[in-house]
């Protein structure tokens, strides 16, 4: 994985494939940004966007097998914070930038869509940029929170338009 010339890895850190093992990943990145001028809101939503990408990884990517560990990167970013997700599902993950149904509340009501599929939808639109790529086996999923966020309709301590992510 490279890194932009502006980055500063803070931490990095590995949890098996467990269920139960994203709030481990959660807290050591809420530990890792306090420092960073996150608002408590963008904290909260950084927080709960690495919990889903890391169930996500330790279900979809490794197949909650413990001795596969989700990899877990903070770097410091000139303007922010980039948090990345790693896990052992690149063979089999859908390839980057392929269409991806987008979920529709009323579409999984009248039972037309599975009620999952929410994941990826969510954690886009928790932070202000999501990458998914792929690098061999390697499932990667890097969040970004940047620290003087656009202002948001509605939410008064900013952070991007959900139309814009």
């Amino acid at each position: 994985m490279t890194m932009a010339s502006d980055e500063r890895v803070l931490v990095s850190f590995s949890v098996p494939s467990e269920q139960g093992n994203e709030r481990i990943a959660l807290a050591r990145v809420a530990d890792a940004v306090a420092d960073f001028g996150l608002s408590d809101h963008q904290l909260n939503r950084l927080k709960t966007a690495v919990a889903e990408a890391t169930m996500n990884a330790i279900e979809h990517g490794n197949h909650n097998r413990a001795d596969l560990d989700v990899e877990i990167s903070v770097a410091a970013l000139g303007d922010g914070v980039a948090v990345s997700i790693i896990d052992h599902g690149g063979a089999h993950a859908p390839a980057p930038g392929a269409p991806v149904e987008l979920p529709d509340l009323d579409m999984k009501l009248a039972g037309l869509q599975t009620p999952r599929g929410w994941g990826l939808f969510m954690i886009k639109n928790m932070v202000d940029a999501m990458d998914v790529s792929i690098d061999g086996d390697l499932h990667i999923v890097r969040l970004v929170m940047h620290t003087l966020p656009a202002q948001r309709p509605g939410d008064p301590e900013g952070g991007p338009r959900a139309e814009q992510v």
